[in-house]
């Protein structure tokens, strides 16, 4: 048998469209519980590369005949196992690039469309549960929370013809780092950020303002900025073409997002509960979220997409439905998820204050994304 390879895309795909999948993940113990490749129709049997050195012909019971992905770290010990397995007649593929590859993945997906033909793109890094945007229109667009890996909103704008005009970020992001400064400096575009969020910055910046509007296209699409502080004391919101709100870090499909990132769930529960409880209920209940971050592939809907109305939101999401303040205080600040890996630096970084290279990076952003009360 021959060891094929498999590229992140295609793993992408099985999991969005719960196609089945076993994995042989001999990562760590450790590094394997923290963060692995899910979805619906994937089996995962976890067995450390070091126990696999001598042969594989102990687990070969437990491995199938067909569909066998094995994934680690960077690639090398998936490769030398996934030949082992092959040599004893397993079809079995290794993952390209290993888990770094995974977490730096980006699948853009159609949301919609916007005014006079434009059309809203969702960027949906399914390794970190990272949600990007782009809204398109006549030979313009935005961008919205990129990621770091730039080149991938720059191949996509050029694909449709597009100028990317405007960068914004929600907010200074603590999970993993910005692209927004970057792509603004390859592109010309004006970079935005919210003034409360950017106290330290050691870059220019065009401030974000309540209230304010951008328009794209001609002037045919206008994007909103809403402050709605609570997972940072700086956090915006946009309403696109009045049809979608971009939530950031604020509201997520099954979660709501975490104030204690700067040290000061205290201090900034009771603005993420004004923003959920009041502000947000001033907007029309039609409006699509779309946040900023998904936190488990449930959340999901079947054509890869993360999104929902606002009024099912306040239906179905727990996190907006705790009428008494002293239950919501307690379960934003007592019930917060180990802080991301890195989180410091990821917002020095963000800061303009450290410049680390792109391996460092890759390092600070490995994990899950932690932005969700439980």
């Amino acid at each position: 048998m021959t060891v094929r390879e498999m590229q992140a895309q295609e793993v992408a795909m099985k999991a969005i469209r719960k196609e089945s999948l076993f994995i042989l993940d001999v990562r760590n113990p450790s590094d394997y519980e923290d963060w692995k490749i899910e979805g619906e129709g994937i089996q995962h049997l976890n067995i450390p590369y070091f126990d696999l050195i001598d042969g594989v012909e102990e687990i070969l019971d437990r491995i199938p005949k067909d569909q066998v992905l094995v994934v680690c770290a960077k690639e090398g010990s998936s490769v030398m196992v996934a030949e082992m397995l092959a040599e004893h007649g397993r079809h079995v593929a290794y993952l390209k690039g290993g888990m770094k590859a995974w977490s730096e993945h980006l699948v853009p997906l159609k949301i919609g469309s916007l005014a006079d033909g434009g059309t809203l793109y969702q960027f949906v890094r399914i390794g970190k549960g990272c949600l990007s945007y782009m809204a398109v229109s006549n030979g313009e667009a935005a961008l919205f929370d990129a990621t770091r890996m730039t080149e991938v909103y720059l191949e996509f704008a050029k694909s449709l013809n597009a100028n990317i005009k405007h960068v914004f970020d929600t907010h200074l992001h603590a999970d993993h780092i910005s692209g927004g400064r970057m792509i603004a400096k390859q592109t010309g575009a004006v970079y935005w950020l919210p003034p409360k969020d950017a106290g330290e910055v050691a870059f220019k910046y065009e401030p974000l303002k309540n209230g304010g509007e951008v328009a794209i296209g001609g002037s045919t699409i206008r994007i909103e900025a809403l402050h709605s502080p609570g997972h940072t004391i700086g956090s915006t919101s946009f309403v696109i073409d009045d049809q979608y709100l971009l939530t950031g870090d604020i509201l997520f499909i099954d979660s709501i997002g975490r104030p204690d990132l700067a040290g000061l769930a205290e201090d900034w529960v009771g603005d993420l509960r004004e923003t959920l409880y009041v502000r947000y209920t001033h907007l029309s209940e039609d409006l699509t979220v779309l946040p900023a971050h998904f936190m488990v592939m449930d959340e999901l809907n079947e054509d890869g997409t993360v999104a929902k109305k606002l009024g099912e939101l306040y239906r179905e999401n727990h996190g907006l439905n705790i009428a008494d303040e002293a239950e919501f205080r307690t379960l934003v600040t007592q019930n917060l998820p180990l802080q991301p890996n890195s989180y410091q630096e990821i917002r020095q970084t963000n800061m303009g204050k450290m410049n680390p290279d792109t391996e460092q990076q890759r390092e600070m952003e490995i994990g899950p994304n932690r932005c969700a009360v439980r």
